[in-house]
């Protein structure tokens, strides 16, 4: 990947402490987009993001395929016409993690490079 963060995703084991509460707010100040969902009682985030063409929604797919695989953490994609749906959460702590915070801003970093 080029440009990568200053930061970077690092493995957790199961017993990792989730993301603080402080912490997720903040990221929910400065990330509106995302939301903080719960399924089968595991807290996760997530985010549309919309696309004119099919095509650009397929190559925004792959950029986080790369970016995870990068990472060696990964998320949900839902891939349809128009947008593409990203989750993030740590499944070794069945919940949310700093980790997923910061790929969730690596997520907006390359749908922000798409624009520019």
């Amino acid at each position: 990947m080029n440009n990568r963060a200053k930061k970077t995703c690092r493995a957790c084991s199961p017993d990792a402490p989730r993301a603080p509460r402080l912490e997720r707010q903040q990221f929910q100040k400065e990330h509106v987009n995302w939301q903080f969902v719960n399924e089968n009682d595991i807290e996760k985030i997530r985010r549309t993001f919309f696309f004119d063409q099919y095509s650009e929604a397929i190559d925004f797919t792959n950029e986080i395929a790369e970016l995870a695989d990068f990472e060696d953490h990964h998320p949900t994609i839902l891939l349809e016409w128009g947008k593409v749906t990203v989750t993030w959460w740590t499944h070794k702590i069945g919940g949310v993690h700093i980790n997923d915070l910061l790929m969730a801003r690596e997520t907006d970093d390359l749908f922000a490079s798409r624009i520019l």
